[in-house]
């Protein structure tokens, strides 16, 4: 991404702000694992979205006067030698700016004191903070804490929430997003062929997980989108399956659900195949019948669809082929065999934070989803792709990564 495209996506964001209030937001920070271990960092996906910046304890302060005029800083740590030798080099200034486009950098022991001045200036009466949480389990961020001190510390500041605001720009994907998307594809697609390859009766979950990074760290380091869900036979029938403990038995199906993180954006992308290379009838006609749903829906999906018809849809036309191949007893029993939904969004997520749309438009990218699950069979999968809405219809960015049996088979029996 070029700094241009977070500059864009800020700028979008300070017009939606409304005069005289002030913006924060957080990259986040460390959090402790064990003793004097932390969990790998993971920046704040919406401080990344408008600054490209993966740096830790960073702050993007943006103040919107009363005639509209945006200023905006950024705040990093300072250099620590010291710091630095343990844990590694801190981003300088001139990358931050080189990366981000922000002109303005500062040092974060700063930060304080400059919104302070802010505030104190009577000419700010609303601090927008992303104040989301998934649920009241989960731990304060900075952005919370930071709120905490402000209704203490400046109790006349009213707050806002940004988090709308930034679901509704991240909601449709710029150019440079969708061509990130497409180099994605391309590299998941290398780790799904990979594990094809290698398949045959034996192996455990880990060893498929294995040739998958295999394939991947010829590009970076850790390019997961998100943890690799990899599994066989009974582990099929957990959803998000991250043990990787089983062992494929001849005849067995191998799930995975996979992504690669490419220049911030998240691809998902679902594909099954019998251990042993080859389907069994019951394999083959669930299979065929998630195939064609999947088929049906990159036929239809288009501009102006209800969005919470796709998923709808998904459910209606596999229930209808299940039962016509006397699978299901009832379409209104779907449930029996689809245990999840078919439709989210991918994006700088993998489950991307977005305002739900009422209705489809381009340059939404979501994920087409069908999963079969007939546990008295003992075969579990899906077949998932991801859907980018054109003007006049939609595109499957992952159609290149093989999907149909005979693609499956041939490449697993080469």
């Amino acid at each position: 991404m070029q700094a241009s495209f977070y500059k864009e996506n800020r700028e979008k964001l300070y017009a939606m702000l409304p005069e005289g209030s002030l913006l924060a937001v957080f990259s986040g920070r460390d959090i402790i694992k064990t003793n004097d271990e932390y969990y790998p960092f993971f920046a704040d996906r919406n401080f990344v979205y408008l600054t490209g910046l993966e740096c830790k304890e960073a702050v993007l302060l943006a103040a919107k006067d009363g005639a509209g005029r945006v200023n905006e800083t950024l705040y990093i740590l300072p250099p620590d030698a010291h710091a630095e030798r343990w844990t590694g080099v801190r981003v300088k200034p001139a990358e931050a700016e080189s990366v981000s486009g922000v002109t303005d950098i500062r040092y974060e022991n700063q930060f304080i004191n400059d919104f302070r001045k802010l505030a104190f200036s009577g000419n700010y009466g609303k601090l927008y903070l992303d104040l989301f949480k998934l649920n009241d389990r989960e731990i304060d961020r900075p952005a919370h804490d930071f709120k905490h001190y402000v209704h203490h510390n400046v109790p006349f500041i009213l707050f806002g929430n940004a988090d709308p605001f930034l679901r509704r720009l991240r909601l449709f994907k710029q150019h440079c997003e969708i061509e990130a998307l497409r180099k994605g594809e391309e590299i998941t697609k290398e780790g799904i062929l990979a594990m094809m390859r290698i398949s045959k009766p034996g192996l455990y979950e880990y060893q498929y997980k294995a040739e998958f990074d295999r394939a991947l760290n010829y590009y970076e380091p850790y390019p997961y989108g998100f943890p690799p869900i990899i599994s066989a036979g009974e582990g099929n029938f957990i959803i998000h399956n991250y043990s990787y403990t089983g062992q494929a038995k001849d005849g067995d199906m191998i799930l995975n659900d996979v992504g690669v993180n490419w220049d911030h954006l998240i691809t998902d992308v679902s594909r099954s195949w019998p251990c042993n290379g080859k389907f069994s009838d019951k394999q083959k006609l669930l299979y065929e019948c998630a195939l064609a749903t999947s088929d049906y829906m990159f036929s239809i999906v288009k501009p102006g669809m209800r969005m919470d018809a796709v998923d709808a849809t998904i459910k209606q036309y596999n229930a209808q082929l299940l039962k016509d191949a006397g699978v299901l007893d009832d379409v209104a029993n779907i449930r029996k065999y689809m245990w999840h939904g078919g439709a989210h969004h991918i994006g700088f997520d993998v489950h991307d934070v977005v305002e739900t749309p009422e209705f489809i438009a381009p340059n939404m990218v979501f994920c087409i989803d069908v999963g079969i699950y007939h546990e008295e069979w003992g075969i579990g999968f899906r077949v998932e792709d991801n859907c980018l809405i054109t003007e006049d219809g939609c595109e499957n960015l992952s159609a290149g990564i093989p999907r149909t049996i005979a693609d499956i088979e041939a490449i697993m029996n080469h």
